[in-house]
């Protein structure tokens, strides 16, 4: 028992010599600390950086030298006499209602002097044509037939002058 005591007696003495030792370092730290906390927000002041420099909005003219035609305005059409255009008194054909983008050549048939191309129409239809037939939306005529593609020739109105203009198209034949 009396070397319990002993050892009890040792702890005590190590533990309050321990809590010293830390009571002192902390009186001296504390005061850092204080000072620190109130002289950083004299020291610190936020960095912003200045707004760039704003300049006037000038707006620019969309056609000021004239060259180009209101996107929003109906032209007028300037016909002339002698000038190219489409047949309107003609009655429409069945493939005239669909794009010619939409129409896919998918084969031919020849007889003697005669030559049959077959077009798939969108709505899963085949209709034969042959060369002098219109097609598409554009006034387009079918000039020649060949077994790889087909031509034609559409007759379109010229988006800056309004004149009619004649355009060679091809429909590939589709596999």
């Amino acid at each position: 028992m009396a070397a319990m005591a002993k050892s009890g007696k040792g702890k005590l003495l190590w533990v309050v010599s321990l809590s010293l030792a830390l009571l002192a370092c902390q009186g001296e730290q504390g005061d850092d600390l204080d000072a620190f906390m109130r002289n950083t927000p004299s020291d610190k002041r936020p960095q912003v950086k200045p707004l760039p420099e704003m300049q006037a909005y000038y707006a620019l003219q969309y056609n000021a030298d004239g060259m180009l035609s209101d996107p929003f305005r109906a032209r007028k059409v300037a016909r002339k006499a002698g000038a190219l255009q489409p047949n309107l008194k003609r009655p429409k054909q069945l493939l005239e209602s669909y794009p010619l983008e939409s129409l896919k050549y998918v084969g031919n048939i020849a007889k003697p002097k005669l030559q049959y191309a077959l077009l798939l129409t969108p709505d899963h239809g085949v209709q034969q044509v042959r060369v002098g037939d219109y097609l598409g939306q554009d006034f387009g005529v079918l000039t020649k037939i060949s077994e790889t593609q087909l031509d034609l020739k559409e007759i379109v109105q010229d988006e800056l002058a309004g004149d009619w203009v004649e355009r060679i198209s091809t429909l590939t034949l589709q596999e």
